[in-house]
């Protein structure tokens, strides 16, 4: 019960933050707009892309754990 309650939190976590990231917003870079040019996270970018990768780990770990439980 409460490794549900947990892996619902962290996948709504998990949303919010994905959504939160707004790399090459618009309807141009849909199609490719882009432009191929290499771009470095930084700043609130680069925390939002750190805090992705955790919430992603947990929630992997969280649904193997309830999976054996």
């Amino acid at each position: 019960m409460i490794l549900d309650i947990l892996l619902l939190v962290i996948a709504v976590l998990l949303v919010t933050v994905v959504l939160m990231q707004n790399r090459g917003a618009g309807l141009g870079a849909a199609f490719g707009g882009q432009g191929g040019i290499s771009q470095t996270r930084r700043g609130g970018e680069k925390v939002l892309h750190i805090i992705t990768i955790i919430l992603s780990i947990a929630f992997l770990l969280t649904a193997f754990a309830n999976t054996i439980y």
